[in-house]
């Protein structure tokens, strides 16, 4: 089992999962930001890394894990934790790979912080198929120029009516702005967080509404 980084009340209502993006480790800036201020907000928040980048600590360097390890180490991952009251995603691949299990996992959300629409500089080759059946309430935080699906790409995308999309001004792929929108990292990154924490949020209360209704 992999390992697990906690930030947050250990008596939280909501536990959001998070794992890291295709090249960086679960403790950079970004998911150490959006960890703690998940936290912030009262939610208990659990980082891990896929076995390719935990690897790094014993002086191994490879390529990304396959797509069966992939999906697996999250289901493990949330079979950890429990699904009930659970939200799972994370940092691009990490919220990539999220969104392919959410409904299996039976989890409560998922978010997805820098979605991965297309290959850098392949905005034909579209990894939306899955997106367009899934069930489980969604929230995708996505740069208006993230070069892996800005908004006027994504606009044209064939899309679960599960999903939402939280804009982000002038965000690249990070949600860095440039200096001539007026904005900074840090204010893209708290406006961020605040909607990330607010989603967590809805979907346990979507989730109980859900359970009574089920039933009754």
């Amino acid at each position: 089992m992999t390992e697990l980084l906690f930030d947050g009340p250990t008596d939280a209502a909501r536990t959001v999962a998070l794992a890291h993006g295709a090249g960086a480790p679960m403790d950079s800036p970004f998911m150490a930001a959006f960890a703690t201020g998940l936290a912030a907000h009262g939610h208990r928040a659990a980082r891990f890394e896929f076995p390719y980048m935990a690897g790094r600590r014993e002086g191994r360097r490879r390529g990304l894990d396959s797509p069966r390890v992939l999906r697996e180490t999250w289901l493990a991952v949330v079979k950890a934790l429990g699904p009930r009251g659970l939200v799972i995603g994370g940092k691009s691949l990490g919220g990539r790979v999220a969104s392919m299990v959410a409904d299996e996992a039976g989890v409560a959300g998922l978010l997805c912080l820098g979605y991965p629409f297309h290959p850098p500089g392949r905005p034909d080759k579209l990894r939306t198929e899955h997106l367009r059946a899934l069930k489980t309430p969604t929230l995708i935080v996505q740069g208006t120029r993230d070069s892996l699906g800005a908004r006027e790409e994504v606009a044209g995308y064939d899309l679960s009516t599960a999903i939402a999309v939280h804009w982000l001004e002038d965000g690249d792929h990070s949600f860095k702005p440039r200096k001539a929108s007026g904005r900074s990292e840090a204010q893209n990154w708290d406006e961020g967080i605040a909607a990330a924490a607010e989603f967590a949020a809805a979907a346990g209360r979507t989730e109980r509404r859900r359970q009574c209704t089920d039933t009754s």
